[in-house]
Parts: structure tokens; C-alpha cells; sequence
């Protein structure tokens, strides 16, 4: 199989394909913001289903999906992006991380890049709660991704990156804070997801969480995989090595990525190797 096929076989939670484009918002309203469409809705996938794909999955896990109730620097770090795509408002996650410039939000690569075109208006809302942008809407300076992805939308790459710009003369993680990042690390660890899913049964009104044992993917990447109901609109949103929930601080290691059609409620992260350093290193100092 091509790689340059692998992304529109793998992405979760296939719908609509989106119009021709037109101007998006200069500004995101509450509205705007409550009917962004989930990204993984404006696009569609084949249907696949290999035999005995689940042999060998485990399927207990502490968490499989539910509304994170916590308080801690989650609650500011992790948001929604909004952003448009052909035409239509959208929808994905992401995380502020630290850096340099103080300005890094992480996320998915097909929530800044979808078939060779970067998405338009991109905003990171941090703190998102129905409709409410209680830590403002950070514009993006520029959107980036793996060479990978770019090239060829290889889902082992899925990695995207924001750089935002100032909002009122202030960095945005010395608005909100910002969460560690790490790159090699060793696989099969037990981690901790998170998101704003706004496919049913969820509705992207809050921010929702899954934790548990990992695996690595054995079918079409090398991605990490847990069990996690989160539906479109989820991707992008981060997952953590050592997460503590009493400081909802962790270290970051992958983003939601995809869901394979025919294994429901298992949800795939790429693993954030050279590449994903690179492109990080590269944002960053932007």
C-alpha cells in the first residue's frame, strides 16, 4: 500500500466531504464556535475490515472515555483549534506546550494540513467550555508539520504545530501555562489522552479524557493505541507520559490521530520520534 493513500484509509469518523471553499471567520463567535464541524467529518475513507483485528487487544483500562471533572493545568493548557477547511468551519484539539518563544500549541498534522492544503483562520481557544474562550483565541502566526506529513500524509507522522501570535502583548503560555514534551521515549507505557470531542455522544462542549495501558500498533502504522471512546473533533488533543491528576500536569508524547472503522473505541496516537523533535525545534525558535 502507497502511503500516499494510507491517511484517507485511516482517518476516524469519516463524513461529509466539504464544499468548494469561501472566506471563514475574521473572528470566532460563541456560535461559530459551537457549530464548527468535527475535522474527521469533512473527510472520507474506503471501507476495510481485515479479519481477527481485535485478537489480542486488551480491552480494560481504567478510563475508556468521560467529561474530566479535575481541576489542575490541564484545564488551561488543553483547548480547541478552529479553523477552516474548504470552506467549512472545523474543528480539532491541541496543547500548549513549553518553548522558547512561549507560543507552541501541539496538535494533530491533518488539523493544520488536509489533501496538500493548509487550513485558513486557524485559532487555538485554550480553556474552551461551551462556547466560552475564557484564556482569549490565539491566532496563528504560521501552522507546520513532519516533511512526512506534508509530503504524503503518512499517519505515522500525523503531527502538526501552531505558533500564535501575542494577544494583548503576552505570550500564550505565560497566559496559561504550558506542558512538558518528550520525544524517544520508550512504548507500550501506560498514558493519559485528552480532547474535545464533538461527535455523538459527545458534543465539544467540554474537555474529556481516557487513561489506561497502551499498545503499539500491529495492522497499518507503528502508532500507539488505547482504548478510548473519544469521537471527531478529539483530534490533535494531547496524550501524556506521568500524568499527575491532583496538578493535571504531564509529559506530552503523542496527539490523537485516527480510529480504524472496524475497531471501535480504540483510538491511535503517532509516536513522537526524530521527526516530531525536529519539527518542534523548528516551531519553537519561529
Amino acid at each position: 500500500m502507497k502511503r500516499t493513500s494510507l491517511a484517507a484509509l485511516l482517518v476516524a469518523l469519516f463524513g461529509l466531504v466539504a464544499p468548494p471553499a469561501h472566506a471563514g471567520p475574521e473572528h470566532w463567535t460563541a456560535q461559530d464556535m459551537r457549530e464548527a464541524i468535527p475535522m474527521e467529518q469533512l473527510v472520507r475513507a474506503p471501507a476495510f475490515t481485515p479479519k481477527d483485528v481485535e485478537k489480542g487487544l486488551p480491552m480494560s483500562i481504567p478510563n475508556g472515555g468521560g467529561a474530566w471533572t479535575g481541576s489542575g493545568k490541564i484545564t488551561q493548557t488543553a483547548g480547541r483549534v478552529f479553523f477552516t477547511m474548504q470552506g467549512r468551519k472545523a474543528s480539532c484539539s491541541g496543547d500548549a506546550v513549553t518553548s522558547t518563544n512561549g507560543s507552541v500549541v501541539v496538535t494533530a498534522g491533518h488539523c493544520v494540513k488536509y489533501q496538500g492544503a493548509f487550513h485558513t483562520d486557524w485559532v487555538f481557544v485554550p480553556g474552551y467550555n461551551n462556547g466560552n474562550a475564557p484564556y482569549g483565541q490565539w491566532a496563528a502566526k504560521t501552522t507546520l508539520t513532519t516533511p512526512q506529513w506534508q509530503a504524503s500524509e503518512d499517519m505515522n507522522y500525523d503531527v502538526g504545530i501552531g505558533v500564535v501570535n501575542q494577544l494583548n502583548g503576552q505570550r500564550l503560555t505565560d497566559v496559561v501555562g504550558a506542558q512538558g514534551i518528550a520525544f524517544n521515549q520508550a512504548r507500550n507505557q501506560s498514558m493519559y489522552t485528552f480532547g474535545y470531542p464533538a461527535a455523538a455522544p459527545y458534543d465539544g462542549t467540554k474537555l474529556i479524557y481516557c487513561s489506561g495501558s497502551t499498545i503499539t500498533d500491529f495492522l497499518l502504522t507503528k502508532d500507539h493505541g488505547m482504548s478510548c471512546n473519544m469521537t471527531g473533533g478529539s483530534s490533535g488533543g494531547p496524550w501524556f507520559l506521568n500524568f499527575n491528576e491532583a496538578t493535571g500536569t504531564g509529559i506530552q508524547a503523542s496527539v490523537n490521530s485516527f480510529g480504524y472503522v472496524f475497531l471501535p473505541n480504540y483510538m491511535f496516537g503517532p509516536y513522537f520520534g526524530t521527526d516530531a523533535q525536529n519539527l518542534y525545534n523548528k516551531a519553537q525558535t519561529t
